[in-house]
């Protein structure tokens, strides 16, 4: 019989998680080994006996037989949620490429170990009247320190460590001495650093209305019932998705279960976070980019000795040790956010259905704009779709106005603000009311378009906008065709053929020397830098201390202001015509989000969508909020051009300082595509340069496969794998894949 072996990983908590140890699996345990299972090896030179993780069976020997030692035993049938992230790694390793180190250090929550925080007390421990004997001896001898420590503890049987060391301006030695004598005792427990600190839970409980209620019954319903499929809840702005989340949560915890909930980085505020402390307490926690080490440490480490039932936070959060996890659920589903963009380039969404469908939990996507994807699958049958279709205060959805920027031109108002967009500005000021004025950068890649009348340039094989570059060409960062830049408007023959350069920096002394007595806020990358950069400006513009908060999409996401009344969308065009086959269904969804913070209070709200493309179709379909319209027209479109969720996508990203050899290297692989692609009718797209083609000095290039099944992209993706791991030419090329 051939031997199998076992690459087992030995201690998975530390930072450097980059050696793994091959071991024999001995006969008796070959038909009961799996991935991820937690093993017994003798290791070292005295062999002694430690455990380890296995993350890969192999038939194939890496080194001398004479030097490979036998499993000793499996510690545990059952997998442990330690185990059951190991598995998840091997699948996420398996579907979306990268070594398994790499996929096992982005679910192994614990990277660095954090030294644990300890609570240090001294206890009085000898008799009271013996104590008081002790202290007159102590004055007599004019130990004062001693004497200070002992009196406080016959006032107080117990202290803080640091009161004593602190105010009483004790040392250690004195604490040392009084303890030799059994006077005291010292203890220290560890104690969890909680960001949630000082905060009072109220648990409140919201009641809900009817159709929130029909969606939270219906999915539990579906639940016992055994129905497994993710749902997905398709709710416009306002409709409170969020309290149908937390009664779903409520009946995961009720039965004994945990939950996680995730929600764009950018959209984790403290408004957020509180509403769900209100209702859980401090069975609650939170992990975001902006926890120090020992509090990201500490919250997963509450999390597996079962203190906490519920993890909020953004993608990482997924990898919450929980014990019994019950539900995931996926807050704006849509987010790009849930994609990383490091390697390995996994999707959160599809990750959290794989660990669901591990550890028997359920998953719950919602978005007021689902991604194209999500949708298509609830159509399918493959997600199971609820609606709720008016929002909680039964107030209208604002009305929204569409500024045909062309017409201003013709009108000879060459301001960013169209007159509508001032004018309602102006009214809203006088009336004590805010606005929100959303610079729309999303996806900006430098594309050409007429101010005349509102052509675009785009690639004639893509159907994506091309890209101006400083060189003088328009360039396509899908198939890589050029032109020359033209002088004027192929279709009018305008010559005010423009790019855009507003920013919101400049947005802001406009908006001040146009309204100079308004209260102006700005939020983006510069202004929000250090930890609570987003809540301190968030909660000031909620306590009415600003007039007009500018900003870029972070402004729009999740954000209830009910003294919002108008909502400015400035230059649409920007996310509508950059190099993306999303841009169409990113530009809804944002123009949507953004004007779903118009009139969430009492007042009715008003939207201005500025833009050169007054009847595109992202465009109509956000200003009447109407998401089946904008669906259908997309996926026509999808199903034309051959993207996906029509059809798969695969795209294969190259980097390297080495600007001939990552050229050489993306070619070899073109070439390799073509081969395998006449068999399986593939479509080879590229390479072409990235949408930014250089970045620290580092070179990057892209190819994308196309093909109506993702098994056929992932056995791409192996014989890709393969390629490289033979050639030695790919050592300075780093390659990473990215399935759409």
């Amino acid at each position: 019989m051939q031997k199998l072996y076992a690459d087992i990983i030995v201690d998975i908590t530390q930072e450097k998680l980059d050696r793994t140890f091959q071991y024999i699996i001995p006969d008796r345990l070959r038909e009961k080994l799996e991935v991820g299972m937690l093993v017994q090896v003798p290791f070292g030179k005295g062999s002694r006996t430690i455990k380890g993780y296995v993350i890969k069976l192999t038939d194939t020997a890496e080194f001398d037989l004479s030097r490979l030692k036998e499993i000793q035993e499996i510690v545990t049938d059952g997998l442990g949620p330690q185990s059951r992230l190991v598995r998840l790694a091997a699948w996420i390793r398996e579907q979306y490429g990268s070594a398994m180190i790499q996929a096992l250090k982005t679910v192994i929550p614990v990277k660095k170990k954090i030294k644990a925080r300890e609570k240090k007390s001294i206890r009085l421990i000898m008799d009271r009247e013996k104590a008081v004997s002790q202290l007159e001896f102590y004055r007599k001898k004019h130990q004062a320190a001693r004497a200070r420590l002992l009196e406080a503890l016959l006032e107080d049987a117990e202290l803080p460590y640091e009161l004593a060391a602190g105010r009483l301006n004790i040392t250690s030695a004195v604490i040392k001495a009084l303890e030799e004598q059994q006077v005291i005792v010292c203890s220290s427990e560890k104690v969890y650093r909680n960001p949630l600190k000082g905060e009072m839970a109220e648990g409140q409980h919201i009641s809900l209305n009817a159709e929130q209620q029909a969606a939270a019954e219906g999915i539990i319903r579906a639940w016992e019932a055994g129905d497994d499929r993710p749902s997905l809840i398709h709710g416009v702005t306002g409709s409170g998705k969020t309290e149908v989340y937390m009664e779903l949560i409520a009946h995961v915890v009720e039965n004994g279960q945990q939950a996680i909930m995730l929600i764009p980085e950018i959209a984790l505020t403290y408004q957020t976070v509180m509403r769900f402390y209100r209702r859980f307490g401090e069975r609650i926690s939170v992990v975001n980019s902006r926890l120090s080490d020992g509090e990201k440490y500490d919250q997963f480490e509450r999390a597996r000795n079962g203190d906490i039932d519920v993890m909020i936070g953004p993608r990482s959060a997924l990898f919450t040790p929980f014990q019994n996890l019950g539900a995931v659920i996926i807050d704006e589903e849509h987010e790009r956010t849930y994609k990383s963009e490091t390697t390995p380039r996994y999707d959160a969404r599809e990750t959290a259905i794989r660990r669901a469908e591990m550890e028997g939990a359920r998953v719950v996507l919602g978005s007021a704009t689902p991604s194209v994807e999500s949708y298509y699958r609830a159509l399918e049958g493959q997600y199971s779709l609820y609606q709720l279709k008016k929002r909680v205060r039964e107030g209208e959805l604002p009305d929204v106005c569409i500024a045909d920027m062309r017409e201003e031109l013709k009108a000879g108002n060459r301001s960013i603000f169209s007159r509508r967009l001032l004018e309602l500005t102006e009214d809203r000021l006088k009336n004590g009311e805010q606005v929100m004025l959303f610079l729309n950068r999303r996806g900006y890649s430098g594309f050409l378009s007429c101010r005349s009348c509102g052509h675009v340039l785009k690639c004639p094989h893509c159907e994506v906008s091309l890209s101006a570059h400083n060189n003088g060409k328009l360039v396509c960062h899908y198939c890589g065709y050029e032109e020359e830049i033209p002088h004027k408007c192929p279709s009018c023959g305008s010559a005010f053929l423009r790019g855009f350069k507003a920013g919101t920096q400049q947005i802001e002394e406009l908006v001040r020397k146009q309204f100079p007595s308004a209260r102006v806020l700005r939020m983006d990358l510069d202004t929000t830098k250090g930890k609570g950069g987003h809540d301190k400006i968030l909660e000031s513009f909620l306590n009415r201390e600003a007039d007009i908060l500018i900003g870029t999409q972070m402004i729009v996401k999740g954000h209830d202001f009910p003294n919002v009344t108008l909502v400015g969308v400035l230059a649409a065009d920007l996310s509508l015509h950059a190099g993306d086959y999303r841009c169409a269904e990113r530009t809804f969804q944002l123009l949507t989000q953004a004007a779903g913070r118009a009139g969430r209070g009492e007042r009715p709200g008003e939207v201005v969508i500025q833009t050169y493309d007054p009847s595109n179709y992202a465009v109509q379909a956000a200003a009447s909020q109407d998401y089946e319209g904008f669906y259908w027209q997309e996926i026509l479109f999808r199903s034309l051009a051959g993207y996906p969720p029509v059809s798969g996508m695969m795209a294969i990203h190259g980097t390297s300082e080495d600007q001939g050899q990552l050229e050489l290297a993306m070619e070899y692989l073109k070439k390799l595509l073509d081969q395998i692609g006449k068999k399986n009718q593939l479509s080879i797209v590229g390479p072409a340069d990235e949408t930014v083609y250089k970045i620290s000095d580092v070179y990057r290039k892209v190819l994308y496969v196309k093909h109506e099944r993702r098994e056929m992209l992932i056995m791409v993706k192996d014989r890709v794998e393969q390629y490289i791991e033979m050639n030695q030419g790919y050592k300075t090329i780093n390659i990473q894949f990215e399935l759409e």
